[in-house]
């Protein structure tokens, strides 16, 4: 096994590919609709493709990108690339509780190092008008019902992560591209409830580097980005080893 040293750099970069393109394509969906509506964080889904094509679009990236992340660097770390796997994995004895602040941290600088890096590549308007892809609930959608939606989609997502990732009884060689389609497809459900984060990791690094740079001051909603993936991760892992046990 990779040193703890090793395996977080790897966490790092996972986590920055994934911010950079998949948070990325979420901020050049409100870039290219900015030629015709105020851009706002809520412009998804009136843009370029209209309705849920929008989200299609950015889901897919971010499926095609975790795939990646997962058959290039799964070997070395695992590709958790999300604190609601890792802790949830702790949780369930099935990773090390002592590394998991070392994942957590690793993952939430390569989101910050991705966005920083998209902003670089991308220029300032990435920043001001596409807000770095930063997730926010979307109007007449409470706190209360936003992590009701992100507990459920990153539930959905920790649930396939044990029967394809964790469980030793999967067939191999699939992990990669269904745990892929499923964030896509959560994402593509739930983009237009709470920007279908799932990822603590993600919506951190926009957030840090749009307040850095003068873009949208969204702090007020991240608890929503660490209660609602965390709580429904860990309850699908709980229930994944209650229900494989029988």
């Amino acid at each position: 096994m990779a040193s703890l040293s090793t395996r977080c750099i790897a966490e790092g970069v996972g986590t920055l590919l994934l911010v950079y393109f998949g948070a990325g394509a979420a901020a050049v969906t409100l870039m290219l609709a900015a030629g015709s509506n105020p851009a706002t964080p809520f412009n998804i889904g009136i843009g370029q493709l209209g309705g849920l094509g929008d989200w299609f679009a950015i889901g897919m990236v971010f499926a095609i990108t975790i795939a990646a992340v997962i058959y290039s660097l799964g070997r070395v770390s695992g590709a958790h690339l999300n604190p609601a796997v890792t802790i949830a994995l702790a949780v369930t004895k099935r990773f090390p509780a002592n590394e998991t602040v070392g994942y957590v941290i690793a993952q939430c600088i390569g989101a910050a190092c991705g966005s920083l890096l998209f902003a670089l590549t991308v220029g300032m308007n990435a920043v001001t008008v596409g807000g770095l892809g930063a997730t926010a609930p979307f109007p007449g959608i409470g706190y209360g019902q936003a992590i009701l939606a992100e507990a459920i989609a990153t539930f959905v997502l920790m649930l396939v992560i044990m029967g394809v990732a964790v469980d030793k009884r999967a067939p191999p060689g699939f992990a990669g591209l269904i745990i892929g389609l499923t964030v896509g497809g959560m994402i593509t459900a739930t983009g237009n409830i709470t920007g279908a984060s799932l990822n603590t990791a993600r919506t951190f690094g926009p957030y840090l580097i749009d307040s850095v740079l003068g873009g949208p001051n969204l702090w007020i909603y991240f608890p929503i980005y660490i209660i609602g993936p965390i709580v429904g991760a860990v309850l699908a892992a709980l229930f994944y080893d209650r229900i494989a046990a029988e």
